[in-house]
């Protein structure tokens, strides 16, 4: 086929299979083998499952590994204002000239047969990443873990799983044992599997997973450690302790994420240059970003202006914790949810840390919860909530009435990519 922007390509992806999500390996083994089995040529691998904090600790590990000198390609999802974020190769964004050429080719390979819009993608990541020289390769699971496109490394260098909480049931099953036994499904026989902090019922999966694989674990609470004290992060593990910054992301649980990827690291045996840089020199975007520049700001430059992408009832109190420990300050929550979301176990941690809630539905989304959807389930947890057209409306309706106001926009990562293209 005749070369084309990435963006029509991407669109003709999504019209290959009926579903956007259908779990299975089958269509993935096809088209790498098509393409050469580039899953075989990679960079040392590190593969990271999880619920919540997936990609902050692929953030931080990767911060750690460029601060000790080493090279890295970087592939995770969703992206939020241009598909270019889901791939890093060697530590930028792929140009568009190279998206553009891999994802033709995996088009062409796979002979317009089934196969999801992830599927694909994922495919043409690992393409990229055979062909580019790197000292390492982060893989972040799209979902669950067991049938991810992403499962098909045979021996990665280390597997981490973070936190597991109940979240898309429908695909990964309806208690957080089955939900934890498809994110265990990353872990390999012999690869050392880092494990951030879990409830019990979770832990028992993975522990039986790893020890029926043979698969050394190096758990939180059991293996590792780290707190605050004195305002410095204190990980320990059996090698010894590190005194070191608190972490540049916001957050109660960034602790355990920046644990998990200190983990990482000290078995890889980074020196101290990547610890701290691990803690300090990470990015990622809408996880309680205070956004500082763009039209939104303009429109209310009084205004405390944050955004945060967490969706789930585990990201609704870590949300609410980091709220309650800063300055005292009317906040205003700015939300637009997707269907497929907890709604109401998202909103209820966060009705005491908030004066109101103005829903909106998510622009361009087919699955969003509508507005007045979203406010009956914040009034529900006593949240007072009004609806808006819009993010610039929602707005200007709250800082007439508090041009100092703290406002949260929240609830999804679709409605934060949104933002992030529209504040530009």
């Amino acid at each position: 086929m005749t070369q084309q922007t990435s963006d029509v390509i991407l669109e003709r992806m999504m019209a290959l299979h009926p579903k956007i999500i259908d779990l299975t390996l089958d269509r993935v083994w096809r088209l790498l083998s098509a393409l050469g089995n580039p899953q075989l040529d990679l960079p040392p691998v590190i593969h990271i499952a999880g619920t919540n904090g997936k990609g902050s600790t692929q953030a931080m590990i990767r911060a750690g590994l460029e601060g000790a000198g080493r090279s890295t390609h970087a592939y995770t999802s969703p992206h939020l204002a241009r598909f270019h974020e889901r791939i890093r190769l060697a530590g930028e964004l792929i140009s568009e000239p190279a998206l553009t050429a891999v994802l033709d080719e995996c088009y062409a390979a796979n002979g317009g047969q089934d196969i999801t819009y992830f599927e694909i993608t994922t495919c043409a990541a690992l393409l990229a990443f055979a062909r580019t020289q790197a000292d390492y390769t982060l893989l972040e699971v799209g979902l669950g873990g067991r049938l991810d496109a992403t499962n098909v490394i045979e021996q990665p260098a280390v597997t981490v799983i973070t936190p597991v909480s109940i979240d898309h049931e429908q695909f990964l099953g309806d208690t957080l044992g089955k939900i934890a036994a498809e994110k265990a499904g990353i872990i390999k026989p012999g690869v050392p599997c880092i494990v951030g902090p879990q409830e019990d019922e979770a832990l028992e999966v993975i522990e039986y997973t790893a020890a029926r694989l043979g698969a050394p674990l190096l758990v939180h609470g059991q293996h590792w450690h780290v707190h605050e004290e004195n305002g410095r992060l204190i990980y320990q593990d059996e090698t010894g302790l590190r005194d070191l910054p608190l972490p540049n992301l916001l957050g109660a649980h960034q602790f355990q994420n920046a644990g998990a990827a200190l983990a990482v690291l000290r078995h890889l045996n980074m020196g101290d240059d990547a610890y701290e840089a691990a803690v300090t020199k990470s990015h990622w975007p809408a996880r309680m970003q205070r956004l500082k520049t763009g039209p939104l700001v303009d429109q209310a430059p009084q205004a405390e202006l944050w955004l945060d992408g967490g969706h789930n009832a585990a990201a609704g109190s870590a949300l609410a914790d980091l709220l309650a420990k800063l300055p005292k300050k009317p906040t205003h929550m700015i939300c637009g949810m997707l269907k497929t979301k907890d709604v109401t176990g998202y909103l209820s941690p966060l009705a005491a840390q908030a004066q109101s809630l103005t829903a909106l539905s998510i622009p361009g989304e087919a699955a969003t919860l509508s507005a007045d959807e979203t406010a009956a389930a914040a009034k529900k947890v006593k949240l007072p909530a009004t609806t808006a057209g819009t993010v610039s409306e929602a707005l200007t309706a709250i800082t007439q009435n508090d041009p100092q106001a703290r406002v949260l926009i929240c609830g999804s990562l679709y409605l934060a990519g949104n933002i992030l293209r529209e504040n530009g």
